[in-house]
């Protein structure tokens, strides 16, 4: 009886070292939190010098002013966005107040950038349209491009370039460079 039951013991013994496995240690997967600064859902308001240079019916054209805008991104890669230009335009060539007129473009964009998140760097390419007045009033269409680069993460600086196209002859360079601060 004795051996009966000290094999009995035996055999369970070895049965639950057989059946017991590996020891599996948890690991725990950690993820590392996204740093880049340029995000999706995200609003942006600019403030930013513009400048105006082109040709008015074989006329070339010139001017300064200020712009301001509003953006929001979809994604961290789609947005639109509305700016508009105030400023005075004058004939290419005149000087003091010769010439002097005051003019506005209202431009509606489509917005792509590419984010490079390590560099805190977004080119970006617009496309859309708008109206313009002062010395020329008119619909257009524009295309232009630029680069953001963003400061802090809810500040940067801007700098961009659109071609205003015209049904009555205006082609028109609209360059900015300015602030921009997103929430």
């Amino acid at each position: 009886m004795k051996k009966s039951f000290s094999l009995l013991v035996l055999i369970l013994a070895t049965a639950a070292v057989s059946f017991a496995g590996e020891t599996v240690s948890s690991k725990k997967v950690v993820v590392p939190a996204d740093d880049c600064r340029f995000r999706a859902h995200e609003w942006q308001l600019d403030a930013s010098t513009v400048g105006a240079a082109g040709v008015y019916n074989g006329q070339g054209k010139q001017g300064l002013g200020g712009n301001w805008g509003v953006n929001y991104f979809f994604t961290k890669y789609l947005g639109v966005g509305i700016d508009d230009s105030v400023g005075s335009m004058r004939n290419a060539g005149m000087t003091g107040f010769d010439g002097l007129q005051a003019g506005d473009s209202l431009q509606a964009d489509l917005l792509l950038r590419y984010p490079v998140c390590a560099w805190n760097l977004a080119p970006y390419v617009m496309l859309g349209g708008g109206a313009s007045w002062g010395p020329v009033s008119q619909g257009d269409g524009n295309v232009g491009g630029g680069i953001e680069w963003r400061l802090l993460e809810h500040a940067g600086l801007f700098a961009d370039c659109r071609w205003l196209y015209g049904t009555s002859g205006l082609t028109m360079a609209l360059p900015r460079v300015g602030i921009r601060v997103n929430f």
